[in-house]
């Protein structure tokens, strides 16, 4: 029985997939049966239909719903850069059904009615679920702790003051006892203001050739050591939010070794590129933390492949063609990334040998649900239908101008990719449809 995308049925079952979950891609074709907005049944080769609504995935790649652990959708304050409904259409076509906010806005999200508010308005748009992290301390100055208990009681996931790092050793100490106790993590922006100063790229032999001012490895490495011995004692859990450098995921991977309750992320600009990017002077190539070297690009890969690394975030920041026109040393730090981070995983981890399709699936669902305590993240029946549906192989060329963003700020204009999510369903209703789907 044919159905229209314009009219997905109560209960359906696309066929012709394949199901990639738990960290495998299934040598077989199977099915997926979705009712009332939940995983009714799947499985391998072809269902006894019963006259059901049938959708023909067309051999494409099923996942689990794609889970951010890092976005910035600037409402409220920065509106012409993003909202919440501008951000969700930028998710579901990058293939995520859920997005964790960071708390940089205008006012900042340090109270429990900004943090009811950003998820009033993910309700409305009803095209991604949003779980906020709230400020650590009152519009993230870095010295008062805002009411954790109210926040995590008004849906709030974790706490930061992402865009600025806690200088403060004594407030990230008492902030990291007290999430344990609330069972949240602190996800910590890391950065040493002392040894970074006033740095706009990666410190070494393209900032000294463009006569730029540079932030050192050591700048990120020194938090990230002071942070990771806080959580030690503290016996909390620490997330570190895009790690960008070799001695980074060195001291990660010690520290969990060692038993320390930490976990981490990383962003496709950090595996994908490096400091020479800046050598034209685009600030579509400035972010904080900076594009580093190839070691650290190589070693970010490494600590995704082997966990170290547990999940990828895209750290989406989206910024308006006018500041992203000033010169580089003035304009702001950040790119947007949703709806290109799939085709840069598969291209740059995937297609080099470095994960598997699976382990990149894992980092982009499974692995990002467990970090958070989040719903979502696997295919399994009786769960809600958050999934999508993708093609590894499909090429396409970055064309800021079709982004569902309200930015256009992307390292990868006019770069081939490969990768293309074709739809993506939130509780079994289409979200996202690529055009030639």
């Amino acid at each position: 029985m044919e159905w229209s995308w314009q009219r997905i049925p109560a209960e359906y079952v696309v066929t012709n997939i394949k199901l990639c979950r738990n960290g495998k891609l299934a040598k077989r074709k199977g099915f997926l049966h979705v009712r009332k907005g939940r995983v009714e049944g799947i499985g391998v080769g072809t269902p006894a239909l019963d006259g059901l609504p049938v959708l023909d995935g067309q051999g494409k790649i099923c996942a689990p719903g794609f889970i951010d652990t890092h976005v910035h959708f600037r409402e409220p304050g920065e509106e012409e850069k993003e909202t919440v409904a501008s951000g969700c259409r930028s998710a579901a076509a990058g293939g995520y059904t859920g997005v964790v906010t960071m708390p940089n806005t205008f006012p900042a999200i340090d109270n429990a009615g900004m943090v009811r508010y950003l998820i009033h308005r993910a309700r409305e748009a009803n095209l991604c679920r949003i779980y906020p992290a709230g400020a650590i301390s009152y519009k993230r100055e870095g010295e008062a702790m805002t009411e954790f208990a109210d926040m995590v009681d008004a849906g709030a996931v974790g706490f930061t003051d992402d865009g600025s790092p806690v200088e403060n050793g004594g407030l990230m100490s008492n902030a990291l006892k007290y999430a344990r106790v609330l069972g949240v993590p602190i996800m910590t922006h890391a950065e040493d203001k002392t040894i970074v100063g006033k740095g706009v790229m990666h410190g070494g032999y393209w900032s000294s050739r463009l006569g730029m001012s540079g932030m050192a490895r050591a700048g990120e490495d020194s938090a990230i050591f002071r942070d990771i011995e806080l959580a030690r004692s503290s016996k909390a859990h620490l997330h570190i939010c895009h790690v960008s450098t070799k001695g980074a995921v060195e001291m990660i991977r010690r520290a969990k070794s060692e038993g320390v309750r930490v976990t981490a992320e990383a962003t496709p600009h950090h595996f994908s590129l490096d400091h020479s990017k800046c050598r034209d002077f685009s600030p579509n190539f400035k972010m904080n933390p900076p594009l580093r070297e190839q070691d650290d690009i190589n070693a970010i890969a490494e600590g995704l492949a082997d966990g170290t690394i547990d999940c990828i975030a895209t750290d989406h920041a989206p910024h308006t063609l006018t500041e992203k026109e000033h010169q580089f040393d003035q304009a702001p730090f950040g790119v947007v990334g949703l709806e290109t981070s799939l085709a840069v995983g598969i291209t740059y981890l995937v297609n080099t040998g470095a994960l598997e399709i699976g382990q990149l699936v894992d980092c982009l669902t499974r692995n990002p649900a467990k970090i958070l305590n989040l719903p979502g993240g696997s295919l399994e029946e009786g769960v809600v239908a958050d999934f999508v549906l993708f093609d590894p192989d499909q090429e396409w060329t970055v064309d800021p101008t079709k982004f569902e963003s309200r930015s256009r700020n992307s390292s990868y204009i006019g770069e081939k990719l490969t990768g293309k999510v074709v739809a993506t369903f939130l509780r079994g209703r289409l979200t996202y449809r690529w055009d030639e789907f």
